[in-house]
């Protein structure tokens, strides 16, 4: 008797065993679950828009270090190669002068040579190892005549002189090696701190960027108020001197008033040159006239009132006198930051002229741009 077999539908059990069609659906299953909780942490793991601000902030201050690095080196190479040179070229000359009295001697050992001197002691000077020792083993100054002793003396001395020199050089051309390693290096910390904040800063939604100009903004509401705070606490301090000078005579104001007098006029000039580069790019390492670093603009602005300042913060901070944030003045110095890295000029009301960080430009600001325990410390530079 034949037997039927009664067809199952695909994906059914058969003995607990699944079919091919139900295992393949459950494994996809698992796989799309399996994607889905290794994505989940990415988004957990992405930092926070105020994380991105203060990161790209730090960057933007190492950056700053290390151009005060920079500058400092690349003054230091441009000085030693200018001592190289000269060194080189005074080794040149000295050596042109032997060069001139080997010669001459050597005219003293020909005449000796043809009048048939049977050692002649010219000829025997210059073939010694050095003119030392050759006096050590002979008389021969005693034998000279006086013009032969003077050509020998001043082979001597000519010797001496161009050997001290080119030691020197060659140390100062070994500095300068070194010198031009630091700057080097100096110059590749710079390039990555700046590359690492774009790349933060690149990585922003549109969005977020809006975000993040709306906490600068914000910040730089707050940093105004707070100039505007100070401001009217040194006009009531200015307004409380001048009432105690007033009720006191003042017989001995004026040399204090010709102090303050003549630094006012420079400071004047100082602020007239930094006001005309409002607007001009910060660029790390720049003096100007196109773009200026943070000390790089406070060091020409104060040179065109006549005073010569170092090139480096940590240099201009040791400057001048220091003052209180109370007693500032137009034409002060501010510093920032316990590393020293940023400068600005003040210019009264609790507001600087400076040149902020890269991608932005010479302007003015309140002191408290970044917070009040930001600023180190303010010097009167002349």
């Amino acid at each position: 008797m034949a037997s039927h077999r009664k067809s199952r539908p695909a994906g059914t059990r058969v003995a607990g065993i699944r079919t091919p069609a139900l295992a393949t659906a459950a494994l996809t299953s698992v796989a799309l679950l399996s994607q889905s909780a290794n994505a989940a942490p990415a988004t957990d793991d992405r930092p926070s828009l105020e994380e991105v601000e203060k990161k790209v902030d730090d960057l933007y201050r190492q950056a700053e270090s290390a151009t005060d690095n920079y500058n400092a080196a690349k003054e230091k190479t441009t000085k030693q190669r200018k001592q190289v040179d000269t060194l080189l070229e005074d080794v040149a000359q000295r050596t042109e002068k032997l060069n001139e009295a080997r010669e001459e001697l050597g005219s003293f050992a020909a005449a000796q040579y043809r009048t048939g001197a049977a050692a002649p002691d010219t000829a025997t000077f210059l073939l010694a190892d050095t003119p030392q020792d050759y006096f050590d083993q002979t008389q021969l100054m005693g034998r000279l005549t006086s013009r032969q002793k003077g050509a020998v003396d001043d082979y001597v001395t000519e010797q001496s002189a161009t050997m001290k020199k080119r030691q020197e050089a060659s140390e100062s051309l070994q500095t300068l090696t070194e010198s031009q390693s630091d700057l080097k290096t100096a110059k590749a910390t710079v390039q990555k701190k700046l590359a690492d904040a774009r790349a933060l800063l690149s990585d922003l939604t549109a969005q977020e960027k809006a975000r993040l100009a709306a906490i600068e903004k914000e910040k730089q509401e707050a940093a105004a108020r707070k100039a505007a705070e100070l401001a009217q606490q040194q006009a009531a301090a200015e307004k409380a001197a001048q009432e105690a000078a007033q009720q006191d005579g003042s017989s001995g104001s004026s040399a204090s008033t010709a102090t303050d007098s003549s630094y006012a006029t420079k400071a004047a000039k100082a602020l007239a040159f930094a006001r005309a580069q409002i607007g001009k790019p910060y660029v790390w390492g720049a003096t100007g006239p196109g773009s200026y670093d943070c000390s790089g603009l406070t060091q020409a602005a104060w040179k065109a009132a006549g005073v010569d300042l170092p090139r480096v913060t940590y240099d201009q901070v040791n400057a001048g006198t220091t003052v209180s944030l109370a007693d500032a003045q137009p034409g002060d110095l501010v510093f920032f930051y316990d590393d020293i890295s940023h400068v600005g000029l003040y210019i009264g009301n609790g507001m600087m002229i400076h040149a902020p960080k890269p991608g932005a430009y010479v302007r003015e600001e309140s002191i408290y741009y970044d917070g009040e325990s930001a600023i180190y410390r303010v010097v009167r530079p002349a």
